[in-house]
């Protein structure tokens, strides 16, 4: 597995289903995320079992990303005929509903090689998200094993502390949520929150 991390997110033109419900064929990562951050969100396959759970929790939520100025962009090796049906599918059934993020397609499974989060042996991406600021950069990643569902609203916290970070200059410490005490990153910045807050750690 790839750390990308501080580096240029990697670029990816694919055929994708966007939020709307239309299926182009050219979909592209930079020009979709001109001057907006971005949520790489890679998951195994359609029609499975913990990966509804993930895409529905990720639409519930997709209005709080939207506020964050945040694209949501969901990765599989399907096509995008089977993104188009799943999505169209009740959630009763089994499906996700007409969620309002793109699915790309990865069929040729060149995006998920390129981000190092292929599982060879089963030619599936584990679950790998990837948050990429407005110059391109990926600042965040985080990768589970197929059995381990994410959990959404974490990926919203680390959203708000990048841009608490990046409107402040602070830096936020474990656990930090939007409206908490952040840290200066100096030795006294350090030892003045410490002493505050080291006890409910």
């Amino acid at each position: 597995m790839k750390t990308l991390v501080t580096k240029k997110a990697p670029d990816f033109t694919a055929p994708a289903v966007l939020g709307n419900g239309e299926i182009v064929d050219h979909y592209n990562l930079e020009e979709a995320c001109r001057e907006k951050y971005a949520l790489l969100f890679f998951y195994p396959l359609d029609f499975t079992f913990v990966c509804p759970s993930e895409l529905i929790a990720l639409d519930k939520r997709l209005d709080q990303f939207k506020e964050r100025n945040v694209e949501v962009i969901t990765v599989s090796v399907d096509s995008q005929y089977t993104h188009y049906a799943w999505r169209n599918t009740p959630t009763v059934e089994g499906g996700i509903g007409q969620v309002g993020y793109t699915m790309v397609a990865d069929v040729s499974h060149k995006v998920c090689q390129r981000y190092g989060v292929e599982i060879k042996k089963d030619g599936v991406a584990l679950r790998a998200s990837f948050l990429i600021d407005q110059a391109g950069i990926v600042r965040h990643q985080t990768v589970n094993d197929l059995p381990l569902g994410r959990d959404i609203d974490e990926h919203l916290r680390i959203i708000d502390a990048l841009q608490f970070h990046e409107t402040h200059g602070d830096v936020c410490p474990a656990g930090w949520k939007n409206g908490e005490i952040s840290m200066k990153d100096t030795p006294e910045g350090v030892a003045e929150y410490l002493q505050q807050h080291a006890a409910t750690l």
